[in-house]
Order: structure tokens, then sequence, then C-alpha cells
């Protein structure tokens, strides 16, 4: 295991422009998650279901910050459009713009050739350590409730220091 790489960007949250750091998320988990380009389909559909569970992750100390190669102008353009226009309507997840590129290289994600990155997510525990990663081909969006069953099991084993088999699900309480 070690560290993820560290970024800082220009990111819209709740529909204003501001700057965001790896290092605010320390304390917490972060799911850092690449689309592709704003306006797509895939990826506003896979926003808008993280936004609308970012709640559940709210729940479990995690948080969820979407990255693109796109501007901020972009992604704000994007975050004010409906969904039922292929918008994200002001979505309740960060949308970071990586127009350098250099997150995205950073995580090795970036396909130069067409100027975006795979679909991609990376899972970082509190202490800012990398713990998951996957990466997929830009056509096949992502599925939230794996996501949240991989968090819930890396945290289950911080707490217990005990591996989970094959499709572990959280024990009931």
């Amino acid at each position: 295991m070690s560290p993820a790489p560290n970024w800082k960007a220009t990111a819209i949250v709740n529909g204003h422009v501001t700057r965001l750091d790896l290092s605010d998320y320390v304390g917490r988990y972060l799911i850092l998650v690449f689309y592709p380009q704003d306006f797509s389909k895939i990826c506003a559909s896979e926003i808008n279901a993280l936004s609308d569970r970012s709640y559940e992750f709210r729940s479990i100390q995690t948080e969820i910050v979407a990255c693109s190669v796109d501007s901020h102008l972009s992604h704000l353009t994007w975050s004010k459009l409906s969904r039922a226009d292929g918008g994200v309507n002001l979505p309740k997840i960060p949308l970071i713009a990586d127009p350098t590129h250099a997150i995205a290289r950073a995580y090795g994600v970036l396909l130069p050739d067409k100027g975006h990155t795979l679909r991609a997510h990376f899972i970082i525990d509190k202490r800012g350590i990398l713990r998951h990663m996957s990466v997929t081909d830009t056509l096949v969006g992502r599925g939230t409730d794996e996501l949240l069953r991989i968090v819930k099991a890396l945290q289950y084993v911080d707490e217990v220091e005990e591996a989970v088999p094959a499709d572990w699900s959280q024990p009931s309480e």
C-alpha cells in the first residue's frame, strides 16, 4: 500500500467554483472517480447515481469526488443543466477540473490519443493510502452498490484486522 498521488484542483461544489486538495479529505475515506467527459449520457448517469446516494457514503465517513479533463467552466455549465436535458443538476459531489491532465496522468488513467480518461475509481483511506482501484472501458458504467460494498469491506478490515471473503457483505448489527 502506498500514498495516493497528491492533487490540487479547481472544482465545482454546490454550484460554486472552489479549490480542493487531497489533504482536505484526511480522516475520511475518499472515492476519486474519473469519468471521460461532461455532457456524456453514461457519465451523467454515473454522476447522478453517485450524487443521489452520496448520503449513504457520507454516513460511513466516505466522500466522493468526480474528476474529468474538462474545465471548471464546463463543469459549472453541466452542473446547472437539468437531468432531463443531459445535465447533472447541482450534484451533491464535487466535480474536479483537470484540463492539464496532471491528475489523470498521476493516476495512470489518461488516454492521450483521445484527450480524456478511462472510466476509473480509486478508494483512498483516511490516512491517504490508496487501497483500491478499478479501471474499465469508457463504455461501461460503474456500479454504485459495488463501490459501497468495497468501502464497507475496507473499513471492516481496518476495524477487525481480518480478511473478508469473496462477495462479503457487512454483518447484520
